[in-house]
C-alpha cells in the first residue's frame, strides 16, 4: 500500500486525505497547528456556509479570469457532491434566502467532529505541529516538531498549504520560499475578500466606525473600463470599509489601485428609489424640519448613510435637492489601499497553474500535488472559496493515490 503525506489540515488538505484513503492509500495528514480545521471553524462562527445552490455555469463563473483551470476540479466535485458528502456524514443541509447553502444548525464543529471521525476510521493518521521545511538530500521531508526534527518518506505527497490570510491559523504562506527554490511559478500573493482604506475625518470615524451601512449599491470599475454593481451592505471601520458587498467588487478595486494608485466607488445609499422619484420626495417643502429630519422622512437616509452623505457632499449639494438626489444615488468614496494579506479573508496568487499539470502535479517535482487556496485562483465569498478547496482536494487525492499506485518510489 503507497503512503501519501498531505501537509495542511484545512478542507483540502482534509478533502485530500478522504479521498487517497478511498483510493487505497495509507494516508499520513500533517499540519504546524495543535490541530487541524482551524480556518474552516473560524469561517464557521457566523453560519458555515458550504457551497451555492446556482445554476453550475454562473456558479463557475464567480472564478474570473482563473474558471477554466479550476473548473474540471469543481465539475467533479460540484455543490450537490458537497451536500451529498454533508449528508452522508450526518449532517443536513438547507437553502438559505441568498441561494447560499448552510449545514441545518449553521455550525462547522459538529461537520468537522464527524469529519475527523470518518478520517481515522479510514486508517488517516494526523501529525499535529510539525512544520514543513521541504526536503532534505535524499528526497525525505523534512518536519519541525516540539520534539525536534523528523523526517517522513512518501510515495506522493499534497501539499494544501493555504494561503497568506489569518496566519495565526496557520496560513503563514511560507511554503513560497520552500518552492519557488524548486523553480516552481508563484503568482505573488495578494489580498482577497478585503477591505480597504478611506481617509475618514476624525469627526465620522470617532461617531460611525464599527456601524453596518445596510442595503446599498456599490458600483466599481475594472481595470478595463467595465463598471460592475452589486447591492448588499457593508461595515464602516476605523480604518475605511469593509463587508459584504465590499468583498464582492474587492478584486476589481485592487487590481485598480495597483494600476492607477487608488480606485473609486460610487454608492447608492437609495437602490429602492428612483433618481426621479428620489428627487421629487426631496423637492418637497421641509418647513421647519431639520435637514436630518428630511433626510429620513423623504430619503430614507438616517444615522451613519446621512453621515457618509456629509462626510463627502458639500453644504451647496446638501442644500439643493436636485444635487443632492443626484448625491445620495452615487457617493463616490476613494479607496486608497487594500488592507494587508493578513486581514483578508482569502489570497489571490498562490501556486501557477502553468506549473502544473490537469492532475494539479507540480511539472517541477513529480509526485507532488497541490491543492486549495496555495493555487492562484481566487472567488467571492457566498461558498465558493471553501467549494473550490474542496474539489481541488477531491482531485488531488485520487490523483495522487493513482500517481503512487504506478511509481511507488519516492517524489523528487
Amino acid at each position: 500500500m503507497p503512503t501519501i503525506v498531505i501537509i495542511g489540515g484545512g478542507p483540502a488538505g482534509l478533502m485530500a486525505a478522504e479521498a487517497a484513503a478511498t483510493a487505497g492509500a495509507q494516508v499520513e495528514l500533517y499540519d504546524a497547528m495543535p490541530s487541524v480545521g482551524r480556518k474552516f471553524l473560524l469561517a464557521g462562527k457566523g453560519g458555515l456556509n458550504l457551497t451555492h445552490s446556482e445554476p453550475i455555469d454562473l456558479f463557475l463563473s464567480r472564478y474570473g479570469r482563473q474558471r477554466a483551470f479550476i473548473e474540471p476540479a469543481i465539475r467533479s466535485f460540484p455543490p450537490s457532491a458537497v451536500r451529498d458528502w454533508a449528508r452522508k456524514l450526518g449532517v443536513e443541509t438547507f437553502v438559505g434566502t441568498s441561494g447560499r447553502i448552510f449545514p441545518s444548525d449553521l455550525k462547522a464543529a459538529p461537520l468537522l467532529r464527524a469529519w475527523l471521525r470518518r478520517l481515522r476510521q479510514a486508517g488517516v493518521q494526523f501529525h499535529v505541529r510539525h512544520r514543513w521545511h521541504g526536503w532534505d538530500a535524499e528526497g525525505r521531508l523534512r518536519f519541525t516538531t516540539p520534539q525536534g526534527l523528523v523526517h517522513a518518506h512518501a510515495d506522493a505527497v499534497v501539499l494544501a498549504l493555504g494561503g497568506g490570510s489569518w496566519p495565526h491559523l496557520g496560513s503563514d504562506a511560507a511554503w513560497t520560499q520552500i518552492l519557488a527554490e524548486h523553480k516552481v511559478l508563484i503568482a505573488p500573493l495578494k489580498p482577497a475578500n478585503c477591505g480597504f482604506d478611506v481617509r475618514w475625518s476624525e469627526h465620522f470615524r470617532t461617531k460611525f466606525a464599527g456601524q453596518p451601512v445596510k442595503t446599498v449599491e456599490v458600483t466599481a470599475k475594472t481595470v478595463d473600463g467595465i463598471m460592475i454593481c452589486q447591492r448588499g451592505e457593508f461595515v464602516v471601520t476605523e480604518t475605511g470599509v469593509e463587508g459584504g458587498v465590499i468583498y464582492t467588487v474587492s478584486n476589481h478595486v485592487r487590481d485598480a489601485i495597483a494600476t492607477e494608485g487608488t480606485a473609486a466607488l460610487w454608492l447608492d445609499l437609495a437602490p429602492d428609489r428612483s433618481l426621479q422619484q428620489l428627487t421629487k420626495d426631496l423637492s418637497k417643502s421641509r418647513g421647519k424640519r431639520t435637514l436630518a429630519t428630511h433626510l429620513t422622512r423623504c430619503a430614507g437616509v438616517a444615522g451613519v448613510k446621512a453621515g457618509l452623505l456629509r462626510e463627502v457632499v458639500s453644504k451647496e449639494v446638501l442644500g439643493d435637492s436636485t444635487r443632492l438626489a443626484s448625491a445620495i444615488k452615487s457617493i463616490p468614496l476613494t479607496l486608497m489601499a487594500p488592507r494587508p494579506l493578513a486581514e483578508a479573508i482569502s489570497t489571490a496568487g498562490g501556486v501557477s497553474f502553468d506549473a502544473l499539470d490537469g492532475n494539479l502535479m507540480l511539472h517541477a517535482l513529480p509526485g507532488v500535488f497541490c491543492a486549495g487556496e496555495m493555487l492562484d485562483w481566487e472567488a467571492p465569498t457566498g461558498g465558493y472559496l471553501l467549494t473550490g478547496c474542496m474539489a481541488t482536494g477531491q482531485l488531488v487525492g485520487t490523483a495522487a493515490a493513482a500517481w503512487a499506485h504506478a511509481h511507488p518510489a519516492k517524489p523528487t
